[in-house]
């Protein structure tokens, strides 16, 4: 009998044994039909080879690796296979692109060699009306009434309450108890930005929190698998622009009639439909929701991810901000003035009481005072200008960018079929471009009149990609960024609330993992730079 289990126990081992080894074997041949299958996708007529890589596993390809992996994914990779290897991200056969010269090639072959090609579940979420998502002479017709909505003119008339909105979040910032947590901070000051001055919206506290939670699970789902099922990331990314469209589709109207009223404030909707009139175009409501959605898209996590990148190296190098303080001083816009306080300057107190009520703030708690800024007056700040150069490129908020391959190319040495998705790597090309000396450390003078090491390859240099489609709203993110610099420089000190800087998270944008926790203070004016 007990022969007879013993038997049965080794049989019942074997059996399984046998089915785990032909699960394996099952698993194995699949992976390879799949990339057997992208390997026969090359095109014929081209003697070259398909880059090197892996596709990954069967539909999902390597996408869980590159979403847990972070940069580590893309940089493993590169070393294994170098500057151009192909992969599977997305539900799309990718093919990841590092280099200046290489870079160059795609962003200037843009409507002959590529095109523009974001994911999919971006396109859905985003919608059809959108600067993203138009290619050839619509992407020119919908760019060029954009461009005035970032025109000179426009963005000297956003800079005052602009600067208002920095200056009652930093209130915040200073009044909280605790430490704030910058990059949630952040994100929250680039949604009143995008909804109090670009789009000119009149909103409550209420409605303000709410509309910002929603779209932030936009945000959250935007990269997300291309399936439409039952609490898919991509239902839920719809089900958040839904509800934008209807909170804005009021709005929206309300915006429109007040057009034949004169407003001394001129906001983006002013300058798209103004814009859209001299171009003999007409903007439906449609179209106006989807716009709204992106200029809020635009304007918030890349804009929030460097700001915190900017709080992040402020705190790292002190040099660099008694440096920056100098040259406010120089300029007049240092904290050398008496403080004002909530009985003083009456105009002044006037102009900001409006501004915190129609963001949705309560009074303004603004203890230090740093004048009205202009745009010349932010255009000489050249090393604050440096400073912001130097965030962009030592931690790019954004690591790269989609393209479709239009006719099959070559790069190093590889062919890049037809069809074929494209993803030139700005962060990897930053780290490893020749032009910079020392890339591993954040030294703002490299971008100095002296140095400045991206004149040498213009395309080492890419925050904001290059060709016809470079960001269309990289001057205003520009000018968000220096006025946070400025008035966090000219009036606050600050302290890392933790024992240890964060390590950044750099898929899909960068950002704290465990978040930048920071107490925030005003300082008085005759206080020495730290």
């Amino acid at each position: 009998m007990f022969a007879l289990a013993q038997f049965g126990v080794l049989s019942a081992l074997a059996t399984a044994l046998t089915s785990v080894l032909s699960a394996l074997l099952l698993l194995a041949l699949t992976r390879q039909l799949w990339s057997l299958r992208w390997s026969l996708t090359r095109d014929k007529e081209s003697r070259l080879p398909l880059p090197k890589g892996s596709m990954g596993w069967p539909l999902v390809g390597e996408t869980f690796h590159w979403l847990f992996q972070g940069s580590n994914f893309h940089i493993s990779r590169r070393e294994r296979h170098g500057n151009v290897f192909k992969t599977h991200l997305l539900g799309k056969p990718v093919v990841r692109v590092t280099g200046a010269e290489n870079i160059r090639k795609i962003l200037l072959g843009e409507h002959s060699l590529v095109c523009t090609q974001w994911p999919q579940s971006t396109r859905i979420i985003l919608g059809p009306n959108t600067l993203v998502n138009s290619i050839g002479d619509l992407h020119k017709r919908k760019r060029k009434v954009l461009a005035k909505v970032f025109s000179r003119g426009a963005l000297e008339s956003y800079l005052p309450r602009l600067q208002d909105v920095v200056k009652s979040e930093i209130a915040k910032w200073c009044s909280e108890p605790g430490a704030v947590e910058v990059y949630g901070a952040a994100r929250s000051l680039m949604f009143r930005i995008a909804v109090g001055v670009l789009l000119g919206l009149r909103l409550e506290e209420e409605r303000i929190v709410y509309l910002a939670a929603i779209f932030e699970q936009l945000m959250n789902n935007l990269f997300s698998l291309p399936v439409d099922a039952p609490f898919s990331g991509l239902r839920k990314g719809i089900k958040a622009r839904e509800i934008l469209h209807a909170n804005m589709e009021k709005i929206i109207q309300e915006k429109m009639e007040r057009q034949q009223v004169e407003d001394d404030f001129q906001d983006a909707f002013d300058y798209m439909l103004s814009s859209a009139k001299e171009h003999d175009q007409q903007l439906s409501i449609q179209e106006l929701k989807e716009m709204a959605v992106e200029l809020i898209f635009a304007a918030h996590s890349t804009t929030a991810s460097a700001s915190t990148s900017l709080v992040l190296q402020l705190l790292r190098h002190p040099a660099v901000v008694q440096r920056a303080r100098a040259e406010l001083e120089a300029e007049d816009l240092g904290c050398d003035r008496p403080v004002t306080t909530e009985t003083e300057e009456e105009g002044d107190k006037q102009d900001q009481e409006e501004a915190h009520r129609l963001l949705g703030h309560g009074s303004p708690r603004s203890r230090s005072h740093i004048p009205v800024l202009t745009l010349d007056q932010l255009s000489r700040l050249r090393y604050l200008d440096c400073v912001i150069k130097e965030v962009l490129r030592f931690l790019p908020p954004v690591s790269g960018g989609y393209r479709t391959a239009l006719q099959t190319f070559e790069l190093d040495g590889y062919q890049i079929p037809k069809g074929w998705s494209v993803m030139y790597s700005i962060r990897d090309t930053h780290e490893t471009a020749a032009a910079f000396q020392s890339p591993e450390q954040f030294d703002p003078d490299r971008f100095g009149p002296d140095r400045d090491e991206s004149r040498s390859s213009r395309f080492s240099f890419v925050p904001f990609g290059g060709g016809v489609r470079s960001c269309v709203g990289k001057e205003l993110a520009q000018i968000i960024l220096k006025t946070l610099a400025v008035e966090l420089v000219g009036t606050c000190t600050w302290t890392l609330a933790t024992d240890n800087f964060p390590k950044m998270q750099t898929v899909p944008i960068v950002h704290p993992v465990s978040g930048l926790h920071v107490h925030f203070s005003y300082r008085h004016p005759s206080q020495t730079p730290d």
